[in-house]
Formats: C-alpha cells, structure tokens, sequence
C-alpha cells in the first residue's frame, strides 16, 4: 500500500487550514496489524513506511511505485524495530533485531522480508526509503552499536540523548542518515533551540506516546510559524526550509531520517527563540 504526498513551498501554508497541513506534511495509519504500508513523497522523493507482522512474515521488493524494476533498484532503507523482537530478512539473510536495532538495506536488495518473534508482542518496523548512487552492503546496527550524543539542559526541558546509526561514522550509507533520540525523564522539547538545514529534509516518527498523550511539532519559517498535533506513530515531514521542533504532554521518543546534499549533521543554522514568530 504506497499512497504519495506532494508537499509544498513555504508560501503555501498562508492558505492551508488543519486540514491541508496534515495532509501535506503528517503521515498517519502506518501501523496497522498484519499490514506494511508506505508513503511517497517528493519532498526529496523519501518513502516511509511501516509494517507490524503477526502471523505470516511481511515482504516487498517490487519496483512498480517508485518506477524502477525492483523498489531498491536505485533506493537504500534504513529498518528500525520499535516493537517487540522481529525478524528482517534481505535477500535471504536473516537478521534479529531487538527494540530500537536498525538494519541498513543497501542498493540492489531484490527483497526484504519482516517478522514478529512473537505475535502476542509484534515488532513495529519503521522504514525511511531515499534514492542512493552507490552499492553500500546492507548491515545490522544493534543500540549498543550507535554512537551517543547527550544535549540539552534539564532546567530548559530539552535534555536528551540522540543516538546515531546510520552515519557516515557508524554505518555508512549514500545519502540516508538514520537515528533515534530519547528524551531525559521530564524534559519536553525534542529540538530546541529550532534550526534550518536548506541542504537536507528530514522525517521525524515520533514513537512511545502513551494513547492520551500528544506532540504538538512546530514547523514553518521562522517568522511563519504552524503546528501539528501527533499522535503516537505519526511520522512528520520536514522540508528544507522549515524550521522544526517539539514539545510533547508526556513521555516520547522519536525516528528521525534525513537525505540531501550532504551527510554533515552539523550543516544547520541556528534560529534563536525569540526571533520566532
């Protein structure tokens, strides 16, 4: 199931109600039990997607969307297991992974296959798709593997810890970078403060939200600022020129993927708070 999301440049928004932001930049439904669905969109020409495997093993491989011969004819993925344990398995290879591992699928793959170790506790595989240029071997990055960073202040709510897999000094890719950020107990903002990267977007799937909880994720320019109300596996879609950050009402973590011109994470510039508007 692959639907398409166009997006749009910063001077649409002035006309989009609720609506319309959530439809051009919110991507919902994607963890339907016993399912694999995915999302296209030309931001970048990124595909998400997710897949919770119960019973029977969950497969793609086919290139019919995204027009080439096989889906990874001209594409690289990064898997992150958020559920229980699963199972991913690339062109025959098997690999186990635990809550918050991530396989890295290279060019050229002809098929992926996913599992639940145990249906009464299904894995929950979060995809992000980008084009790539170059034949990298697909390799399994365990949390223990990914390359830590701790930022933020306690006493400005935004303390957490960012976890590199996929990245040029981890695991390297073409042009996917791939990782997954926890919040310290009682801290709230998961970016702060916000910044722009013109060269690359990026996706942010915002995960272990409690029902009742919610992140309200603030996007547009700087001097133009919209929210979006999340809900737990919502995935965002952040284009170049927006701004993004979070704040949440309890409790999260989250995804986030980012293709474009470059792997240099710190490629950003800064937007002082009080500059928001």
């Amino acid at each position: 199931m692959m639907k398409t999301l166009y997006g749009a440049s910063p001077a649409d928004i002035d006309g989009m109600n609720t609506d319309r932001l959530r439809a051009e930049f919110l991507v919902d439904g994607l963890f339907a039990p016993g399912e694999i669905r995915f999302a296209y969109t030309h931001i970048d020409r990124m595909v998400v997607g997710g897949a919770v495997p119960l019973g029977e093993p969950l497969g793609f491989g086919d290139g019919k969307d995204v027009g080439t011969e096989l889906f990874f004819t001209a594409r690289e993925m990064g898997i992150a297991n958020l559920g229980g344990p699963g199972v991913a398995t690339v062109d025959g290879r098997s690999h186990v992974l635990a809550n918050r591992d991530i396989l890295y699928v290279g060019r050229g793959t002809r098929h992926v296959s996913l599992a639940s170790s145990d249906p009464a506790n299904p894995a929950r595989f979060y995809m992000n798709s980008v084009p790539a240029g170059a034949d990298i071997p697909s390799r399994q990055i365990a949390k223990a593997e990914a390359k830590p960073l701790d930022l933020g202040e306690q006493r400005r709510a935004n303390k957490r810890r960012l976890a590199m897999y996929i990245h040029p000094e981890v695991a390297p890719s073409c042009l996917l970078l791939m990782g997954i950020t926890d919040l310290a107990p009682g801290n709230i903002w998961n970016t702060m403060p916000p910044h722009l990267h013109e060269r690359r977007m990026e996706a942010y799937c915002y995960f272990d939200l409690s029902e009742e909880d919610r992140v309200i994720h603030l996007m547009g320019r700087p001097d133009n600022t919209r929210h979006l109300i999340v809900a737990n596996g919502d995935v965002v879609l952040s284009p170049a020129w927006s701004i993004h950050m979070g704040a949440a009402t309890g409790p999260y973590a989250f995804v986030w993927g980012m293709t474009g011109e470059n792997q240099a994470y710190t490629d950003v510039d800064q937007v002082a708070v009080k500059d928001l508007r």
